[in-house]
C-alpha cells in the first residue's frame, strides 16, 4: 500500500512540476519590459495615433497571448518537434521568400521584412521564425547523425543548412543583423555539439583578425558607397556624423549619460520627448538609464543573466541531446540579442537595428521568443520528470 501511494505521488510530482524560477523571470522581463514601454512610447503615441496606450495596448495583447500560449505548449513533449522539424525549416524559407516576391509583403520604416496577414491588418516578421527553425532543424540534424558527428564533412552539412537560413534571410528581406544572428546560433549549437573545440577556436580568431582588418580599412572608403559602410563610419566618429547618420546614437549616448546613478525617475525622459527616434524599439535600453539610471540598467541585466542561467542548467541537465541542442541555441539566441543591442546603444559596436527581448517593441518577435521559452519549460519539465522516475 505504502509503495502504490509512493507510486502515485511520483507521477504526480512528474507531471506537477515546472520550472518556476525560469517562468518567474520570463514574466518579470516581460513586465518591467510593458512598463518601459508605455514609459518610453506614450509621447510618440499620443502625437501619432492620438493615444497615448497604442503602443501598449498592441504589446500587452500580445504578451498576454505569447504568455497563455508558452505555458500550454510548455506541457507538450518537445520530442514531438522532431516531426516538424523540416516543416519548420521550409516554411520560413517560403515565408521569407514571399516577403520579397508576394504582393503580401509589407515595407515598413522603408524595410521590407514583413508580411501582412489578410483580413487583420497584422503582419508577421519571417526572420523570427527562421531563427526558431534553425534552432529545431540543426539540432535534430546533428541528433540524426549520433556518432557519426565527427570530422569536417557534418559541420559543413549542417553549418551549410543554417547559412541557406541566414542568405535567404539576407537576400530577400535585406537584414544583414538577422542574418548573422541566425548564421551564430547555428555556429553556436554546431561548437557545443562536436567533440573537438580547437578549430573552431582558430577560426574565430581568424574572424576577429578579419573584423579589426576591416575597421581598420573602413575609413579609408567613401562614405557613400554603402549604407552599411555609413554606419561603420557613423560609429568610429558619431560627432561628425551628428546631423545625419550618428543623430540617433548620439542621442541615446545623451540618455545614457544624463542619467547618472538613479536615473530621473520613471517617466521623466526627455530624449523621448522626440529627440530620440524609434526610442521604443532598438534604443529602448537608453531610455531605462536615462529614467532608472546605472541602477535600472544593472538590474535589467541581472534579470537577463538569472535568465541565461536558467537556460545553461536546462541545457546542461536535459534528458538527451535533442533538447539540450535546442535550449543551447534558445540560449545563444537570447545572449546574442542582448549583447548586440546594448553594444548598440552604448557605440560598442554599428547600429544593428536588433531589439531587445522581452523589452523592445514588436509583438512577432515577443511571440517567438515566448516560443522559444516554451520549449525550455517543455525540456526542464523532461529532467524533473527522469530524477522522479528513477
Amino acid at each position: 500500500m505504502a509503495g502504490k501511494k509512493k507510486s502515485v505521488r511520483k507521477i504526480f510530482r512528474s507531471y506537477d512540476y515546472y520550472d518556476y524560477n525560469l517562468l518567474a523571470v520570463i514574466v518579470l522581463l516581460t513586465a518591467f519590459g510593458l512598463v518601459i514601454l508605455y514609459s518610453t512610447s506614450c509621447y510618440t503615441a499620443q502625437i501619432v495615433q492620438k493615444d497615448d496606450m497604442y503602443f501598449l495596448k498592441r504589446q500587452g495583447l500580445f504578451a498576454v497571448a505569447a504568455i497563455i500560449m508558452m505555458i500550454l505548449v510548455s506541457l507538450v513533449d518537445y520530442h514531438k518537434l522532431m516531426y516538424l522539424a523540416f516543416v519548420i525549416y521550409a516554411m520560413a524559407l517560403v515565408l521569407m521568400i514571399a516577403v520579397k516576391y508576394s504582393p503580401l509583403g509589407a515595407t515598413i520604416n522603408g524595410a521590407r521584412r514583413w508580411l501582412k496577414i489578410p483580413g487583420t491588418g497584422m503582419t508577421i516578421q519571417p526572420s523570427e521564425i527562421a531563427k526558431i527553425a534553425v534552432i529545431i532543424f540543426i539540432s535534430l540534424l546533428i541528433v540524426k547523425m549520433g556518432r557519426r558527428y565527427r570530422g569536417v564533412k557534418p559541420v559543413i552539412l549542417t553549418m551549410a543548412f543554417g547559412i541557406v537560413q541566414a542568405g535567404i534571410t539576407y537576400y530577400c528581406t535585406d537584414n544583414l543583423s538577422t542574418a548573422i544572428i541566425i548564421f551564430m546560433i547555428t555556429a553556436a549549437i554546431v561548437f557545443v555539439a562536436h567533440p573537438k573545440t580547437v578549430p573552431f577556436l582558430v577560426l574565430i580568431g581568424i574572424g576577429v583578425l578579419f573584423i579589426v582588418a576591416f575597421i581598420l580599412y573602413v575609413p579609408h572608403l567613401a562614405a557613400g558607397d554603402s549604407f552599411r559602410i555609413q554606419r561603420v563610419l557613423v560609429w568610429l566618429n558619431p560627432e561628425q556624423y551628428s546631423d545625419s547618420g550618428g543623430y540617433q546614437i548620439m542621442q541615446a549616448l545623451y540618455a545614457l549619460g544624463s542619467g547618472g546613478l538613479f536615473g530621473k525617475g520613471l517617466g521623466n525622459s526627455t530624449q523621448k520627448l522626440g529627440s530620440l527616434p524609434e526610442a521604443q524599439n532598438d534604443m529602448i535600453f537608453s531610455i531605462v538609464c536615462e529614467e532608472l539610471g546605472v541602477f535600472g540598467g544593472l538590474l535589467l541585466l541581472l534579470l537577463f543573466g538569472f535568465l541565461l542561467y536558467r537556460l545553461f542548467f536546462i541545457a546542461q541537465n536535459a534528458p538527451d541531446l535533442f533538447g539540450s541542442l535546442m535550449v543551447t541555441g534558445i540560449f545563444s539566441h537570447v545572449a546574442l540579442q542582448v549583447i548586440l543591442n546594448i553594444c548598440v546603444v552604448c557605440n560598442v559596436i554599428p547600429t544593428t537595428g536588433v531589439t531587445l527581448p522581452f523589452v523592445s517593441y514588436g509583438g512577432t518577435s515577443l511571440f517567438f521568443l515566448m516560443a522559444e521559452m516554451a520549449i525550455a519549460l517543455s525540456v526542464s519539465h523532461q529532467i524533473k520528470f527522469k530524477q522522479d522516475a528513477v
